[in-house]
């Protein structure tokens, strides 16, 4: 049961702050370029590279800490099924152009801060 609660604790604040950043880049920066899902998912990668990273290189830790952050908090903060809608979206309004620029620079980027929040974690070993 404590599981449960942990992983629902992290998902209810995962998403608050999900939301709460996508609206504020989304009114500072529009909406045509998903620029708040994107940062979101990229902060995503970067978070779920270190924290599973660092909870196993640290087996002290207690394994609670893996459904609370990156299960439950970076499960519901990332925004994948977004992404990829905002991506259909993109293709059905004729903008294939654009569709497959935040496709790619999403998967690069993503790929590259999950490497890099890896990376990071191996430095406290």
């Amino acid at each position: 049961m404590e599981k449960f609660l942990l992983v629902g604790l992290g998902g209810a604040l995962g998403s608050m702050t999900r939301y709460w950043l996508g609206s504020t880049i989304a009114n500072r920066w529009g909406t045509r370029f998903a620029f708040g899902t994107l940062t979101i998912n990229v902060i995503a990668c970067a978070a779920i590279g270190f924290s599973f990273t660092f909870l196993t290189a640290h087996l002290n830790i207690s394994p609670a800490w893996r459904f609370l952050i990156p299960v439950g908090f970076i499960g519901a903060f990332s925004t994948f099924s977004t992404y990829e809608w905002e991506t259909l979206s993109s293709i059905r309004n004729g903008a294939f152009f654009l569709a497959a620029v935040y496709a790619s620079v999403s998967f690069v980027l993503g790929l590259l801060a999950v490497w890099c929040g890896s990376a990071l974690a191996a430095v406290f070993r």
